[in-house]
């Protein structure tokens, strides 16, 4: 049963290559803008069967269905089973058939959603929340991986950019529409079965949409169509090899941890935001929603923006724009915390700014430095390593911060009121220092 479920996933046999040029141009050009649209939308995808939870915390506070404290954990549990996914299925990317492996992963993702509806106690959220982690995991590397296995190095900065905003789409899609969802139905159920069925959908059409490795159709491989560099390139024994490369690069592990730090305050927003505009701010859930749309559409434009900013204002640097929006994210972090309520245009400023320069350091200290340093045939595992790091961050993020919260938690007039002060510090902090330690790859070189 293994050896089936192994030979499924794995990236099929290069085919005769086709010889009528014009018909290799239209298949390759055909095949990958399908790919690109493909991972773009859906990774965006994702995150709309990952951020729901977080929409769902007050309704489920309010019912007493669980505490602070067991939220923490529970998001942490599926944070963490998702950076050991995102090492593990990072290296198995590099040989894997992306279709299979990426639309398959949507499709269970969106099942444990739907089974999520129908629990209420805190051990199945533990393990369904974790599991949902690992399937989860399955998403970024393969979308980076098969991009560059569809655009040469040449053309990827701008790709990347542009999918880098397909989480900003989820996560706007699932702030305002889930809350909509939730608050119609006034069931916080409905927070799971409906991501839940629309995730089952877009699985289905990425698997019709998305393509193996050019070589699988008999075309050539990106390099080789674009001119961009020798064709010959790496052969597959040689995989092994680069990827241990990876893994002893020092600047790599360093990227990892400053990666881990940005996601901290990352996660901190994305996972308690909407708790915290309607505890300290006032706001209802479909406002808190509202607003934090309005946060990862900045996200968006920031991600998109990315390629634009590092190829053509800093001639393909990354560590100068980085180090100048680090500082805008741990400014507007710093303002969203001192704002008092009453201000929803200024939250909603100091979130667009916050959004926008998350949005750029998600494609530069989230995967994009640590691919540029190394070989194309590693790119997976680059993004495994980043990616592992940067969610253990969060994991751990969710766990500190929600037993903050529960250890400022008063009751006033019978009612459980909670105190954002211990958790701001802990996110500005975090996010101050990833910007310090981003300064120390600047020297560093690509591995060819």
């Amino acid at each position: 049963m293994w050896r089936t479920i192994i030979n499924f996933f794995r990236t099929g046999p290069d085919r005769q290559r086709i010889q009528d040029p014009e018909l290799t141009r239209k298949l390759f050009e055909h095949k990958r803008w399908s790919v690109f649209l493909s991972v773009t939308f859906g990774y965006g995808f994702f995150y709309v069967a990952r951020i729901n939870f977080s929409v769902v915390k007050k309704p489920m506070l309010d019912e007493n269905v669980l505490t602070t404290t067991e939220m923490g954990v529970i998001g942490s549990a599926m944070l963490i089973m998702y950076a050991v996914g995102k090492l593990t299925n990072g290296f198995l990317s590099d040989r894997a058939n992306i279709r299979r492996f990426m639309s398959t992963a949507l499709l269970f993702s969106a099942i444990v959603n739907l089974a999520l509806g129908f629990f209420s106690v805190f051990i199945a959220f533990l393990l369904l929340w974790g599991l949902n982690g690992w399937f989860q995991s399955i998403g970024s590397a393969p979308s980076v991986v098969s991009l560059s296995q569809w655009f040469s190095r040449r053309e990827i900065g701008t790709r990347y950019g542009v999918w880098s905003a397909s989480h900003g789409i989820g996560t706007a899609f699932t702030f305002l529409a889930t809350a909509s969802l939730v608050s119609f139905m006034a069931d916080w159920r409905w927070g799971f079965w409906g991501p839940g069925i629309i995730c089952l959908v877009v699985a289905l059409i990425m698997y019709r949409t998305m393509a193996d490795r050019p070589e699988t159709y008999g075309l050539p491989s990106a390099a080789e169509y674009k001119d961009d560099f020798p064709a010959k390139g790496l052969q597959k024994k040689k995989v092994d090899k680069v990827q241990l490369e990876v893994v002893k690069n020092p600047a790599i592990w360093v990227l990892g941890v400053a990666s881990a730090l940005m996601y901290v305050g990352r996660y901190g927003i994305n996972n308690w935001g909407v708790l915290y505009l309607q505890e300290v701010k006032g706001y209802s859930l479909v406002d808190a929603g509202s607003v934090l749309s309005a946060y990862t559409v900045a996200t968006v434009f920031g991600a998109v923006a990315s390629g634009f900013i590092s190829d053509r204002l800093f001639k393909s640097d990354r560590n100068l724009p980085a180090l100048l929006f680090g500082i805008v994210d741990v400014a507007a972090l710093t303002c969203l915390y001192l704002l008092p309520a009453g201000n929803p245009w200024l939250d909603s400023a100091c979130l667009f700014c916050f959004g926008f320069g998350l949005g750029v350091l998600l494609a530069y200290l989230g995967g994009l430095m640590a691919v540029d340093l190394s070989s194309k045939q590693a790119a997976g595992a680059a993004m495994g390593m980043i990616g592992c790091f940067s969610y253990i961050g969060a994991g751990v993020q969710d766990v500190i911060s929600g037993a903050l919260l529960d250890a400022g938690k008063t009751v006033v007039n019978g009612k459980d009121v909670y105190s954002f002060d211990a958790a701001f510090y802990f996110w500005i902090g975090t996010a101050a220092l990833s910007v310090l330690l981003s300064l120390t790859v600047w020297k560093a070189k690509r591995t060819e």
